[in-house]
């Protein structure tokens, strides 16, 4: 059968050009010939042939594009012609004329005419095997191109239209001869012998990525969008031309294993509803091993302990983030026992990293039990956890006023998008096998065994390890084998989804001394899972996981041993291992379910051979075309290179197999080939087997001997002839996922090119960056929507897993969407959306890397090892997809086929640090990966120009056998030129803090090396390196494309030993073949910037061009001329050329010398007599010298200047370098430290702008404002422009309403004594209430901000719904303004909230506030640098390792000053304003810099997170001030056991600046004995405060006030400030007018005119009109800034020992007043509000339905003997309890009995305040802060035994809900819905009476009614209390009555008769009758007899008588 498609012709089509056609069916393309030029009409007639095996379907597709090729850009699509083949398969022929239609799915003009034909042909029906090329007789043209993979649906284009997906098998018709040879060269092409010819006529094929940078090379833009082309980026090494060469990484060193300092935090604040009664809880805090415990807490469900613990930790990231952090509560735990666990809460610290600011802030964590995981939730702990690493700081919120959050659902410690109720479940992790183990033992022991026992065993006795979610588990341990079989699984039990991301998979060595690891693996549990709403449990394999380690030969010491422990990059193959992960979710109902979380192994059944895919032979290709910067240590020696692939390549070391099992292989290949299908050639695969039989392995290069490069590097002499390896290698068939993988790579890869890109114009601020965004969201798109097409293949493959299909459905799912997105945000990216939309576009980017790393692995890596001597010396690791093979091209590996140049470094823990930073050595490597039966083209991409250079062969055999070396004979001369211009921000190598720096350029195996230029970090070397007679091999027309790379590494030249490595960086030059003309736009080249990478870190830029000159025929003669050395000093140096050198113009630099300040010594000695050098390229001036710099460090003249030539481009301008020098005795000058200014952008003068400040055509307008800032409404706020003139009014009317609302309210509430008394406040009010503003503004920040993404995610939704490209703007536009005007309607209700707010607010009185900062005031206002800079001067070296490289250690002192520079000639309008002061030049109305003496005052509120420094995980901390030479200590007021310490103190100073100008405010650890431990500091330059614009010497009160606690602390007033501003500033004003009107410059403001006195007498003032102005001094125009508010900041303090990690946070603010001003008033009282004395009367009266305990004596009826137990939180040792109610039969009880609680409250922050000693052993009291809870709780008496706790109620004095009237009314809902019910404050109410519930746990965990209580609440201050005293107990003062109790209430003890007596009687009265009766006649029976026989006798004997 086969399908016949005939293209005769294409009309109308538009222009003129070339055009090709594509054809494609069943995913199987096939490409015409290009006409050239045709215009109109293209006549391709042309014959394309299908064998087919299956019937063609009816809904079927064919599919034919026209394109216009171009040999340079991507070939542009036309249009497409789409035919369902429905009449075809009916009919068997069909001729179709049919318009194409374009992307947009529009019909166009252009029309194609094709012949269809489908036929049933006879014999034999076949399939494709994988890209089996066969020559097909009569197919001259090479038909049969292949495009996509074999195996493919019938489909795969048509997934646009909607056909269902059907399998079809594509045959191909054979022909069979006598003999196997035949076929065998059949199907592998003859090798073409000339390899000159082959690219004249092929089609051309479309490249994806072929938008490359030719556009920009070529000039002109070809028709190309514009926005696709990508700028040459700073790393010129991206622009990459052609497709021969891939990318070198630039970035050298790996930063995983290196160990970095770690600190977490963590506060447990408290716990609740805890499971079990009347409990003592601790809760332990464990991260890995450590353990740290808060204190015991007595008879309690809800402890509060809000204790905080610090853990320290100095471990390698990975590590850090795996280990687990468990929150266990134990109860009841001692000295002897260790207590019981209630319940535990694990995740990893990893989790809490990945969280926004690295931290849970507040959040409840849930509580269960390991032991039981049906049980449900044990309680809840609510604590702060954050992690920070070095450099990371962490914003927490304000930590005043902590209100409880009592929604303990809603703050759940959970990461964002887990579900609050999770599940438990098994997480099932099988262990099938291993296969190719490495030996972990000596030979020697096995000789010993072999000697004794008589067989050779394998040397290992492996087993396997899991360890996840702190839990291990391990298999069986198989006794030497190198492939053992387990066949187990280990089950872990956890809570689904798991807080902690990964599996930890071990294989180790069973040893008698210890284990050891042989490789490890880490399953990324969000990697094989996805939790959106079509996601998948976790799934995995069964798959193959490669391990990595160390080398494989046994040592007994292994130095990479960390390495097999899964910590940094492994460098070499260990083992791999068969394993599957799959999750079940328990249902914990069930009732046959383990309910222990212990881990379980079990034994599984094995799998089939097949289940991992089908085994196939791979073929590994490579060759070396150089070696060089071979590092001279190993260059004596013969050096060879190794390949290997798994243990396949590895001669040394890798463990050889027996070959019986690799022929087993090959037939199982075979055998489950034939299960997948009619196989073709079913014998192919052992025919090959026979003729392949010697094609041995060649896996390393021969030895040679290295040729001297320079002093440094050596290289190999690979010449002409460069060595090749090949290897042949069977592995699982899982290409797909490679596949996948790499066309997402990909697209990540051309992606973040052009975001670099974008990055890059923003950065240089050239034109249009939106444009080339627009290009890389459309460069997205496509590529996305090509991913949908590409992957949607036929999937049936062998060996596909779960995990395959769902991460396909998935990843489609994904790039779909982001195709969508991508076009959407296209659509919206505008000039002035750039940014945030790249921020958008940047997580696109993260995105696609997350999904392109494919969890499953398939073939292993491939490592290049260099040998010396027999031994590893240094290692390339290459992933395998990177150079894998498909026909597809999206799907080939980056570096398939490509020369690729790789940097060999040395392995493990020696690769760090300065060894890992120099190149072992540089290998231009070509390598080529795939299927053996493809390997027809695998020396395709090899530069052209070699013959193949073959073993020698025995048998004579048609197989084509791969080269051992290449032969080059084209061989082509240049001449490199490399520009070196000049560095910049360099490295300091040298103790100076300098660098002797000279640069050494590499290119092919030359080297040459520029001047040293010294003491500089900012070298400008001007100098032409020229490289004569360079040779390179291959195609001219390739290397023009194509040139290697050059490598230029930068050193330090040091008088003694070896030159330092200071960096490296990597450029292509511009190559100019000889029959090309030099001149633009090419030539000359212009200079570009590199980045200079020392390790992972950047270490400056290079700015330097190189081009690549060929000499052709005539020699150097035809090379365009270099001009000789122009500069006679430098001798034969050749300066860079003029046409590539810069253009440079006159600018004029002035420089201001303020002062000198905290110069270090210079070897011991003091700085005396210091002077500034400036210098900017080879220009510079001299500051004035400073005599004596103890006396004075400030300078004498202010303003120097100096003219200079630079360049006009900006970017160029050369660093400016300041130099502090000491001038010694004797005319000598030592360096003291330097600074580099790397840019003078900052500095550029810009002339204000005349149109705009035309102030006289001032028209008065006035501006409404609020008179209330902190109550400011949305709308009322309106931006001033500095530029525009108005008048300023404030409103006063609006205050008048809100007064009348305020009146309002008032009537309607209950009075309720709220009204504070203004002698209450105090300025901890202001503090308070400003803290609360503080968090307010903050929550609406963040809800505006999530307002904002959940906007932009709607419309990216809504739009993304269903995009048509041509509505596309349109629509954008349309959602924009409906955004808008929700947002408007949004703002609008906003503002009316703020309303409401304000109203609910007003019902307290007004308190003015501050401004609370939550950072340093610098961060806010710049550094006050708004006119003097403080540089840093920097001497000694940089540290060597990244992480030490915290410049501070360097710092010796700072330089201020400023610059500003303005190119010549200067407008002379400048010069000419009034006052213009010539010596001064731009730096006019500075102050002068003479000493001045200030008065400092240091106000310290608080402390807050200090770092714990005591063993108790406390502190006692002090503050220290310490300015100049006086220092300020605390010591005596020091706080015990405080780590969130109240200082409340202000400090005054006297200072004379500038010699004392750096105050330290020092938090210290007291100590008993011993010195006291600094906890951290903070330093503040008060100079630049005091000098600065924004007036920081002294905040500015939001309103003005006399008296009372806000009154104004400058000894100036307002009025005064403004005409001291106005003066200095030269403005006029201020005018104030009547009204309350005042006019400066040209603004009008409106204020209040009237003050209040302390008699409460009216006075009418200007202040506050004046401090209406200085509230909004920055909308006054020229001069305006804003100034300083009265405020507190909040300060990190900082350890230098732990350098970069906050110890805490210091709350504080200062002032300055100079002393030739009138003197301040005292300072502001804010010492610490003391707690006020209360006293709690709680008086018990009776309780009902107490549960009933025990069973009476005798009767065994239900009774209680009942008492109350009550205390205050916090002070359980002082529990009191009421008397025993003995007897209670029906819960009733009666009291009558007072407690009295006395304690200290503090009522701003709520809570109780405790001082106590700790233990017995404490020096002092410890203070506690508790909220104020009273716990009342309900108890049976027993007298033998232990009493019975039955219920209890906590009861939170702010806020519990009212009694109820009646014991009837009240119920369980009191307690269990306490947040609807109206709830008082007992401070409120101050006495309160009614009847409260008890509650208690069954044993199902529920709440249930245990009692109730009526009690009476009082609450009085010590002072009342005081007048009218009462008694405990019923006691006397005021004693209670006596309670009426029944009288069968009493005890056993005193008297058990009546009580027997009592009880029996109420139980039996008719039986006590009775029982009386009977006695009674039985009493009167015995009378009777006893008497009867005496009476008898005496009546018998009487009568005788």
């Amino acid at each position: 059968m086969a399908l016949l498609v005939h293209l005769k012709t294409v009309r109308d089509l538009r222009g003129k050009g070339d055009r090709i056609a594509k054809v494609t069916f069943r995913g199987l393309s096939f490409y015409t010939c290009v006409l050239e030029n045709c215009e109109d009409e293209a006549r391709f007639d042309e014959m394309f042939r299908w064998p087919i095996a299956s019937r063609v379907d009816e809904n079927e597709i064919l599919e034919l594009q026209v394109f216009n090729y171009s040999k340079i850009f991507t070939n542009r699509v036309i249009g497409t012609f789409r035919m369902v083949l429905q009449k075809v398969a009916e009919e068997g022929q069909l001729e179709v004329t049919d318009t194409l239609i374009d992307d947009n799915n529009t019909a166009i003009r252009t029309s194609v005419t094709v012949d269809i034909k489908y036929t049933t042909m006879d014999g034999t029906v076949g399939v494709w095997s994988d890209g089996e090329f066969l020559d097909v007789p009569g197919d001259p043209e090479g038909t049969f191109q292949f495009e996509t993979d074999s195996l493919l649906s019938g489909h795969s284009h048509g997934s646009g239209s909607g056909v269902s997906p059907g399998r079809s098998i594509h045959g191909i018709p054979t022909f069979r001869k006598a003999g196997k040879g035949v076929f065998s060269a059949m199907k592998l092409h003859k090798t073409k012998s000339s390899r000159d010819d082959h690219k004249k006529d092929e089609p051309a094929t479309l490249d994806m990525e072929d938008l490359d940078r030719k556009a920009l090379r070529l000039g002109g833009f070809g028709g190309l969008d514009p926005d696709c082309i990508s700028l040459a980026s700073v790393t010129a090494v991206t622009t990459n031309v052609s497709n021969k060469r891939s990318k070198p990484d630039i970035k050298m060193e790996p930063s995983s294993g290196r160990p970095v300092d770690y600190q977490i935090s963590i506060t447990v604040v408290e716990a609740r509803q805890l499971v079990g009664l009347n409990m003592d809880p601790v809760v332990c805090v464990e991260i890995g091993e450590d353990k740290k415990y808060t204190s015991m807490k007595e008879s309690t469900n809800c402890p509060y302990y809000n204790e905080y613990f610090v853990f320290d930790f100095h471990v390698p990231p990975d590590v850090m983030f795996d280990k687990i952090l468990k929150l266990s509560v134990i109860h009841s735990k001692n000295l002897l026992r260790s207590g019981t666990l209630v319940g535990t809460f694990k995740l990893d610290v990893g989790t809490v990293y990945s969280q926004p600011e690295h931290q849970f802030y507040h959040k409840w964590a849930m509580l269960s039990d390991p032991d039981d995981i049906t049980a449900g939730c044990k309680g809840y702990i609510k604590c702060d956890i954050a992690v920070v690493g070095k450099g990371d700081n962490i914003k927490t919120p304000h930590k005043a006023n902590e209100t409880d959050e009592d929604d303990i659902e809603g703050n759940l410690l959970l990461p964002e998008g887990v579900p609050l109720e999770r599940q438990w479940a098994r997480f099932y992790v099988k262990i099938y096998r291993a296969e190719g183990l490495p030996k972990m033992n000596t030979s020697i022991m096995a000789n010993v065994k072999k000697a004794f026992i008589g067989e050779n065993r394998d040397l290992v006795d492996p087993y396997v390890q899991v360890v996840f979610a702190g839990q291990r588990g391990k298999t069986s341990v198989q006794k030497s084998s190198y492939e053992p079989i387990w066949n187990e699984q280990v089950v872990f039990t956890e809570m689904f989804p798991p807080l902690c991301k990964r599996i930890k998979v071990q294989i180790r060595d069973s040893d008698k001394v210890n284990d050891v690891a042989i490789g490890t693996h880490f399953i990324d549990l969000r990697k094989i899972a996805n939790d959106g709403d079509k996601g998948f449990l976790p799934t995995m394999g069964p798959a193959w996981v490669n391990m990595y380690g160390s080398t494989r030969h046994y040592t007994l010491i292994d130095e990479h041993q960390d390495l097999n422990e899964g910590l940094g990059e492994g460098v070499s193959f260990r083992a791999r291992l068969l394993i599957s992960v799959a999750v079940e979710i328990l249902d914990t109902t069930s009732t046959e379910i383990v309910s222990s979380t212990e881990v379980q192994v079990e034994t599984v059944s094995n799998i089939s051979e097949s289940a991992t895919g089908k085994i196939e032979e791979f073929f590994l290709f490579g060759s070396f075309l150089e070696a060089t910067m071979i590092d001279r240590k190993i260059g004596d020696k013969p050096i060879s290179f190794e390949v290997t692939i798994g243990n396949y390549g590895n001669q040394i070391d890798g463990v050889s197999k027996p070959t019986a099992a690799k022929k087993k292989k090959k037939e199982g290949g075979g055998e489950s080939d034939e299960e997948e299908s009619e196989l073709i050639q079913q014998n192919s695969s052992e025919d090959e087997a026979d003729d392949d039989g010697d094609l041995v392995s060649v896996s390393s290069t021969p030895p040679m001997k290295p040729v001297i490069t320079d002093r440094n590097y050596f290289h190999l002499p690979y010449f002409e002839k460069k060595p090749c390896i090949y290897i042949k290698s069977w592995w699982q068939d899982q290409r797909r996922r490679l596949y996948n993988s790499n066309i997402m790579d990909k697209i990540a890869d051309k992606m973040e090119e052009g975001l670099n890109d974008v990055q890059e114009v923003i950065k240089t601020e050239k034109a249009y960056p939106e444009r080339r965004l627009r290009g890389v969201l459309e460069e997205l798109s496509t590529g996305c929507n090509r991913f949908v097409t590409l992957a949607n293949k036929d999937q049936n493959q062998a060996g596909r897993t779960k995990l395959d299909k769902e991460r396909l459905k998935s990843c489609m799912r994904e790039m779909e969407s982001m195709g969508q997105q991508a076009k959407l945000i296209r659509s919206q990216v505008k000039r002035n959306t750039v940014r945030d939309k790249l921020k958008m576009v940047q997580n696109f980017l993260h995105r696609l890397r997350f999904l392109a790393d494919e969890p499953q692995h398939s073939i292993p890596d491939v490592f290049v090892w260099m040998m010396s001597n027999n031994k590893r010396v240094a290692y390339a690791r290459i992933p395998s997809k990177d150079i894998l093979y498909s026909i597809v091209d999206e799907e080939t590996g980056k570096d398939c086929g490509k020369v690729k140049a790789v940097f060999l470094r040395l392995p493990g823990k020696k690769g760090f640090g300065p060894a890992g930073w120099t190149v072992q050595a540089k290998m231009e490597i070509y390598l080529w990966l795939g299927l053996n039966k493809q390997r027809k083209d695998f020396l395709s991409g090899l530069p052209n120009g070699f013959e193949e250079n073959k073993a020698p062969r025995t048998s004579p055999c048609l197989q084509s056998v791969p080269p051992v070396s290449l032969v080059y004979n084209m061989k082509q001369v240049f001449q490199l030129r490399a520009h070196m211009y000049q560095a910049r921000s360099l490295f300091a190598a040298d103790s100076s803090g300098l660098s002797d720096p000279f640069a050494r350029v590499f290119f092919s195996t030359h080297s040459q090396v520029t001047e040293v230029l010294s003491e500089t970090l900012c070298p400008t070397w001007d100098q032409l390196l020229v490289f004569e007679d360079v040779e390179l091999f291959g195609e001219a027309g390739e290397l023009r494309d194509d040139p290697p790379i050059i490598v230029v590494e930068v050193y330090d030249q040091d008088t003694v030993g070896k030159a330092e490595f200071i960096g490296r960086t990597f450029a292509k030059p511009i190559t100019k073949m000889c029959d090309e003309h030099y001149g633009p736009p090419r030539f000359p080249p212009q200079l570009e910037y590199y980045q200079i990478y020392r390790g992972n870190s950047t270490a400056g830029d290079l700015l330097a061009a190189f081009e690549l000159l060929q000499i052709g025929q005539g020699g150097r003669a035809e090379l365009p001329p270099i001009d000789g050395p122009t500069d006679s000093e430098r001798g034969p140096i050749l300066p860079v050329p003029m046409g590539i050198r810069p253009i440079l113009s006159r600018y004029r630099i002035e420089v201001l010398f303020w002062g000198l300040r905290d110069l270090r010594r210079v070897n011991l000695a003091l700085v005396d007599r210091p002077r500034v050098d400036i210098e900017c390229a080879g220009r510079g001036v001299q500051s004035a010298l400073i005599q004596n710099y103890k006396k004075n460090p400030n300078f004498s003249t202010l303003v120097k200047w100096f003219e200079v030539d630079l360049p006009e481009n900006e970017l160029l301008h050369p660093p400016l370098n300041v130099r502090v020098v000491d001038c010694r005795a004797f005319g000598r000058y030592t360096l003291v430290g330097s600074h580099a200014v790397t840019s003078l952008r900052r500095f550029i003068y810009s002339p204000p702008d005349k149109t705009h400040n035309n102030w006289a055509s001032a028209g008065d307008v006035t501006v409404n404002m609020d008179a209330d800032p902190s109550v400011r409404k949305m709308d009322t706020v309106v931006k001033l422009d500095a530029t525009s003139d108005a008048v300023v009014k404030v409103d006063v009317n609006e205050e008048k309403e809100e007064k009348k609302k305020k009146k309002k309210k008032k009537k309607g509430e209950v009075e309720e004594d709220d009204e504070t008394d203004e002698s209450m406040l105090d300025w901890w009010s202001k503090y308070f209430a400003s803290i609360e503003t503080l968090m307010e503004i903050l929550r609406a920040h963040e809800a505006a901000l999530a307002e904002a993404e959940e906007r932009e995610d709607q419309e990216i939704a809504a739009e993304g719904a269903d995009i048509k490209p041509d509505d596309l703007p349109v629509k954008g536009s349309k959602g924009k303004e409906k955004s808008r005007d929700k947002s408007r309607n949004k703002e609008k209700k906003k503002s009316h909230h703020a309303g409401e707010e304000t109203e609910k607010h007003s019902s307290k009185p007004k308190v003015d506030e501050l401004l609370v900062y939550n950072k340093e005031l610098e961060a806010e206002y710049d550094n006050f640098e708004d006119w003097l800079h403080t540089f840093n001067l920097y001497r000694g070296k940089a540290g060597d390792d990244d992480e030490a490289a915290l410049d501070d250690d360097r710092i010796v002192g700072r330089f201020k000053g400023s610059m500003c520079m303005y190119k010549l000639p200067l407008s002379e309008e400048i010069t000419r304003e009034v006052g213009f002061d010539p010596n001064m030049g731009m730096f006019q109305s500075i102050p002068h810099n003479d000493p001045i003496n200030v008065l400092v005052r240091v106000f310290v509120v608080r402390a807050t997170d200090l770092h714990p420094a005591d063993v108790n995980g406390k502190a006692d901390p002090y503050v220290v001030i310490k300015l100049g030479k006086s220092e300020l200590k605390d010591k005596e007021n020091y706080i015990s056991k405080q780590l969130n310490p109240v200082f409340g103190k202000a400090f005054d100073m006297e200072a004379t600046f500038p010699m004392e100008s750096m105050l330290t405010v020092s938090v210290y650890d007291w100590d008993l004995v011993g010195t006291d431990d600094l906890i951290g500091e903070t330093k503040i330059d008060l100079e630049n405060r005091f000098y600065s614009k924004h007036r920081a010497t002294c905040g500015i009160a939001n309103s003005y006030s006399v008296h009372g606690y806000n009154v104004w602390r400058d000894p100036m007033k307002p009025s005064q400030i403004l005409a001291k501003l106005c003066k200095e500033g030269k403005l006029d004003g201020p005018h104030y007018g009547p009204g309350g009107r005042v006019k400066v410059a040209n603004r009008v403001f409106m204020g209040a005119t009237e003050i209040e006195d302390e008699n409460g007498l009216k006075k009418q003032t200007d202040e506050h009109l004046a401090l209406t102005v200085l509230k909004h001094w920055e909308e006054i125009p020229r001069v305006g800034c804003k100034l300083i508010p009265e405020h507190v900041e909040t300060r990190p303090l900082l350890n230098p020992d732990h350098p970069g990690i906050e110890q805490g946070r210091i709350e504080m603010w200062v002032d300055m007043f100079p002393m030739d001003m009138p003197a301040p008033g005292p300072a502001i009282d804010i010492s610490p509000r003391k707690p006020k004395n209360f006293e709690l009367r709680v008086i018990i009266w009776n309780t009902d339905d107490v549960v009933l305990e025990d069973d009476a004596f005798m009767t065994g009826e239900k009774m209680s003997d009942i008492y109350v137990r009550g205390w205050l939180k916090g002070q359980q040792e002082d529990k009191q309890d009421t008397d025993v109610h003995y007897h209670s039969l029906t819960g009733e009880g009666n009291f009558n009995w007072r407690f009295v609680y006395p304690f200290d409250y503090l009522m701003a922050e709520e809570k109780i305040v405790i001082s106590k000693k700790e233990s017995m052993f404490s020096w002092d009291e410890t203070e506690y802060k508790i909220p104020a809870r009273l716990t009342l709780q309900v108890w049976d008496a027993d007298h033998f035994s232990a009493d019975d706790f039955l219920g209890a109620i906590e009861l939170d004095l702010n806020r519990f809900p009212r009694g109820a009237k009646t014991a009837k009314q009240c119920s369980i809902n009191m307690v269990q819905n306490q947040a609807e019910l109206p709830c008082i404050s007992i401070f409120k109410q101050k006495r309160v009476k009614g009847w409260w519930p008890f509650v208690a746990r069954d044993e199902n965990d529920e709440m249930e009614l245990t009692g109730k209580v009526e009690a009476e609440l009082h609450l009085m201050s010590a002072e009342e209390a005081e007048k009218s005293p009462v008694g405990l107990g019923r006691n006397e003062p005021d004693p209670l009555e006596k309670p009426n109790r029944p009288n069968t209430s009493l005890s056993w003890m005193l008297s058990p008769v009546r009580v027997v007596c009592i009880l029996v009687w109420r139980q039996y009265k008719l039986h006590c009758a009775l029982l009386l009766g009977a006695v009674l006649g039985l009493l009167f029976l015995g009378l009777l007899f006893f008497s009867l026989p005496s009476a008898l006798s005496y009546k018998i004997f009487n009568v005788a008588g």
